[in-house]
């Protein structure tokens, strides 16, 4: 093969290439739904959570990229329990502005230095880059969805803390965490406090709107 036609058909090979994602890539990876799917806690299990993720996401633009839920499930029914930390990637994730939120997942859950993310008010946008209202707004959504612990894994067996595993409206509790860091004595991002129950109604009351975080795992 002559060296023009060998170049030739690199470059053709190069063009057709998927391109790989780097640290330099700021584009969306990180937002908060601008709305659940209104059923209250049930998502539809992770997978339906996962597709409101990836629809929300692709409705911004950047669906080319694999979406999953920050929500984590406890062990039942002969299955085992899944960490929110173990589903969303290894980062970095930026929000809708570019503004880097957290490098990688330790720095997300500051297993070595606290507070390394920027998960607050000013930086937790949801998919269009819009600021989402917290304490002292009305309303007030700043309680989002994770039934998780500080550190990204899931809850024990027993007291229900995912509304039985983002399934139901009407049993149950889940954990939830504050965007915007504030209210109460707890501002965690993903463990604040327990909502009143899993409908709607039950989490607008407690402060927030059935709302999730949603994480590019590519």
């Amino acid at each position: 093969m002559k060296t023009s036609a060998a170049i030739a058909l690199l470059a053709g090979l190069g063009a057709c290439a998927v391109p790989m994602r780097t640290g330099s890539d700021t584009g969306l990876s990180f937002f908060i739904t601008s709305a659940g799917p209104g059923r209250g806690a049930d998502l539809g299990g992770l997978a339906g959570a996962d597709a409101h993720c990836q629809s929300l996401a692709q409705a911004a633009g950047a669906g080319n990229r694999t979406w999953r839920a920050y929500l984590s499930t406890q062990a039942a029914n002969g299955q085992p329990a899944v960490n929110a930390r173990d589903r969303i990637g290894s980062g970095p994730w930026h929000n809708a502005k570019g503004t880097l939120i957290a490098q990688n997942v330790a720095d997300l859950h500051g297993d070595v230095v606290r507070d390394r993310n920027q998960i607050n008010k000013d930086n937790a946008l949801n998919e269009r880059g819009e600021v989402v209202s917290g304490r002292g707004d009305q309303p007030n959504r700043h309680d989002i969805l994770t039934g998780s612990q500080s550190d990204g894994r899931a809850w024990p067996a027993g007291e229900d803390r995912t509304c039985r595993n983002w399934t139901s409206n009407a049993e149950g509790s889940a954990m939830l965490g504050h965007h915007d860091r504030n209210g109460g004595g707890n501002t965690s991002w993903n463990q604040a406090h327990a909502s009143r129950g899993c409908s709607q109604a039950n989490l607008v009351a407690t402060g927030g709107d059935g709302l999730f975080y949603c994480l590019a795992a590519d």
